[in-house]
């Protein structure tokens, strides 16, 4: 009987580890190194509709401007300065006379630009859609160097720059900047001067 109940106990400890496991595992978020699961390429109206929002918060992804559509030009190599440059993409996206254009009249402006370029619209259309959402590649990033590190050391300041910065290197404000003179009528060692 003791026998029967210590595997009784264990079987519930195991149940219980189980039913732990099983919580744990759904409030947790899946890991990434779980099986990647293939993306599905992007469409032209999807990927239009991605840079037509990248960089404008206003924008609802219908319509484009100019520096989207260049953006996302160099970021497909499309542009390269050389069969195609930003100019060429300005006079043939001005023709249709205005700031933002949707979809239909996008894919003629690609259209007239390939005709004009001798270049394969399709070919153009394939770089677009096969260069993935808009990224930040290129930009340039902050550089920490010890001449800033240096410059920006209010503890190192000399003279009357040391006056404008309290003890935790925090600015004064016009404090700093200006001898503020005692308008209070009294003079300098009157003792009866009340504190305000």
């Amino acid at each position: 009987m003791g026998e029967l109940s210590s595997n009784i106990g264990v079987i519930n400890q195991e149940l219980d580890d189980l039913k732990i496991n099983q919580v744990a595992e759904q409030q947790s978020p899946k890991s990434v190194a779980s099986t990647p699961s293939p993306k599905k390429p992007l469409t032209m109206q999807e990927q239009f509709r991605v840079f037509a929002k990248f960089g404008d918060s206003k924008s609802d992804g219908r319509t484009i401007t100019l520096s989207q559509s260049d953006k996302w030009m160099k970021q497909a190599n499309v542009i390269d300065g050389k069969k195609i440059s930003t100019t060429d993409t300005g006079i043939y996206f001005k023709r249709f006379k205005l700031q933002r254009i949707p979809l239909s009249d996008y894919l003629k402006f690609l259209e007239d630009l390939a005709k004009a370029k001798k270049v394969d619209a399709d070919d153009i259309k394939a770089k677009m859609v096969s260069c993935g959402s808009p990224g930040l590649a290129g930009t340039t990033a902050a550089v920490k160097s010890s001449t800033v590190d240096r410059l920006t050391n209010s503890a190192q300041y000399t003279g009357s720059h040391r006056q404008r910065f309290d003890s935790e290197g925090k600015g004064k404000g016009v404090e700093g900047r200006k001898d503020i003179t005692d308008d209070s009528g009294f003079v300098t060692g009157f003792k009866g001067k009340d504190p305000k």
